[in-house]
């Protein structure tokens, strides 16, 4: 089984001091395979903290000062899992615009952030999954939101765990 940990819109330390203690504690306690990020990390600091527990692939978004690729593909365990933003997305989080990116980088599962929701939907057979924001800050449609992230675990089937403020959501 592999597990990932899929972060984003953390904003540090423009809007939020640092990752929260309840995210830190879970990095500790659960073996991570690897972590996704959708950007806007803002600086190192945060990637920096994140590379203490597992492998980090992150991608640009558009409040960051740091040099990383627009998009990302990784395989793990036979599915090809694409990461991006969401900045090219208008309006933001629009299902049909996240499938036919995904439909182009031609992957199973869309890591995406960029409207600090939570959200998790599937469209043509493709799995959209948005972590939210894990520091809990205004984002550009939404004011303050919720602190959240998604565990991802594969093993010939795909699990997803949703959590927010420290609490698993079933």
């Amino acid at each position: 089984m592999k597990k990932l940990l899929l972060i984003g819109d953390l904003h540090i330390p423009e809007r939020a001091e640092k990752i929260p203690d309840w995210i830190i504690e879970l990095l500790k306690k659960e073996k991570f395979d690897l972590i996704l990020c959708t950007g806007d990390l803002v600086y190192t600091s945060a990637v920096n903290e994140l590379k203490k527990y597992a492998v980090v692939k992150a991608v640009q978004g558009n409040m960051d000062f740091l040099s990383l690729p627009e998009k990302e593909i990784v395989e793990i365990e036979g599915l090809k899992i694409g990461l991006i933003h969401g900045t090219q997305i208008h309006p933001r989080g629009n299902i049909e615009q996240l499938t036919a990116i995904a439909e182009e980088m031609n992957v199973d599962i869309l890591v995406h952030g960029h409207t600090h929701k939570l959200k998790i939907e599937k469209l043509n057979g493709i799995l959209l999954l948005n972590p939210g924001t894990a520091t809990g800050v205004w984002g550009g449609i939404a004011g303050k939101a919720p602190e959240t992230i998604i565990i991802l675990e594969i093993n010939k089937k795909v699990k997803i765990r949703k959590f927010e403020s420290g609490k698993e959501l079933l």
